[in-house]
């Protein structure tokens, strides 16, 4: 048995699932048998929680495992815990999710100290999540010193893009020096993409396929033929989309005038960016899809009209790159559990020939247009845990 700890780290909480291997000749995603999900939260606020689940989603008590005080402490409890179940699995690897890989990270690969550094350097292009993606990785290479530590990257589905769709019109000098749209979610666009054959009838044509992954991060992503050709994320991590606090996209000259005429300064304006706009900043609620979908406030109302406006505003151009669009995917939290948010969007899509079958799409599908649909909608659960843990059985399991 072969057995892989995935971890997935955010600014104040650590995602951890470990998956077990048993064939060393079936090396498919159906092949990975989740052992255990765990989730640290609040971190280094003061109210902090711990979760541990089994394979079959039912909590576990009297774990071992305390609300933790930082990552430090989350993390370390992790290695006590799995050391108290040498006896159970076998640890081979531990993968992680790092946000940004940038032009030189094309693909997941067992990771060190000297790569790390560099990654590090990549912290200002998305400063939410790559410092705390790479603490782990330096933390569990002290504590676990024999077992591999792999990194994976949201960037790396995106690389294939064309050099067109990646550039932006900036001089020449600055494209070269890495200044492009990388794209990110791509370990969610990749597990849809390997999934999608599961779950659509081998007769209904999906070359031409949009995923909306709408979570507290919010992209879209069009593919042809199972490849990337073009997402609504680019350099940094708050392009594109109204999130949960980030603004998505504007005009640059708004940020300018904010620095010159507001007297804010560049970590004023990141702030503000980063983490009090979006569906937080126009609601003056919540980011929380549903807060904002309880409440009664026109503000609230008013937010989610701007989300879900500005998603099928960014289908349209995606259809547009993809010269058409067979299917819709709705995933992550959002798409998978919000059905007004998917129902508004939907109903923007009836020139792409969209019918919403709203009793399916009340139930979370799978599929939620009706057959005489031109357009296919469809709810498919993601899985970036199970996605980390295949890349890095495959890096391990290389001769």
């Amino acid at each position: 048995m072969s057995d892989i700890l995935v971890v997935n780290s955010g600014s104040s909480s650590i995602k951890f699932a470990l998956f077990s291997h048993a064939s060393h000749k079936d090396l498919t995603l159906a092949a990975l048998k989740l052992h255990y999900s765990g989730h640290f939260s609040g971190l280094g606020g003061g109210q902090s929680n711990v979760t541990l689940h089994n394979d079959v989603g039912a909590a576990l008590l009297n774990t071992g495992l305390k609300p933790a005080q930082d990552h430090n402490d989350a993390l370390s409890q992790l290695c006590v815990w799995l050391s108290k179940r040498e006896n159970e699995f076998e640890l081979i690897g531990v993968g992680h999710r790092v946000v940004h890989g940038g032009r030189d990270f094309l693909a997941p690969q067992i990771i060190n100290d000297d790569q790390v550094e560099a990654l590090e350097e990549l912290g200002p292009l998305a400063p939410l999540h790559q410092p705390y993606c790479l603490a782990p990785i330096r933390q569990l290479r002290k504590q676990l010193p024999d077992v591999p530590q792999i990194a994976c990257f949201d960037t790396a589905f995106h690389a294939r893009q064309s050099e067109m769709i990646r550039r932006y019109a900036l001089p020449r000098a600055l494209s070269e020096r890495g200044l492009l749209r990388y794209g990110f979610h791509g370990l969610s666009y990749e597990y849809i993409k390997c999934v999608l054959a599961d779950y659509l009838p081998p007769e209904m044509p999906h070359g031409r396929v949009i995923v909306a992954h709408l979570g507290n991060g919010a992209s879209l992503c069009g593919l042809k033929d199972g490849q990337s050709v073009a997402s609504t994320m680019g350099f940094s991590a708050v392009e594109g989309l109204p999130m949960g606090t980030r603004s998505g996209s504007l005009d640059p000259g708004l940020v300018l005038h904010l620095l010159e005429h507001e007297g804010m300064s560049t970590a004023e304006v990141s702030d503000l960016l980063y983490r009090r706009s979006g569906l937080l900043g126009v609601s003056g609620i919540s980011g929380d899809m549903q807060v904002l979908l309880a409440s009664s406030a026109k503000e609230a109302d008013e937010a989610i009209e701007l989300y879900c406006h500005r998603i099928a505003h960014e289908i349209g151009g995606l259809a547009a790159d993809l010269g058409g669009v067979d299917q819709l995917i709705f995933t992550a939290g959002i798409g998978e559990h919000a059905a007004e948010v998917r129902s508004r969007v939907v109903s923007r899509c009836t020139w792409l020939g969209a019918e919403l079958d709203s009793d399916a799409n009340a139930q979370h599908g799978p599929c939620i247009s009706k057959p005489s649909s031109r357009l296919g909608a469809w709810v498919i659960p993601t899985d970036e845990a199970r996605m980390i843990a295949w890349h890095s059985l495959q890096l391990l399991a290389l001769p």
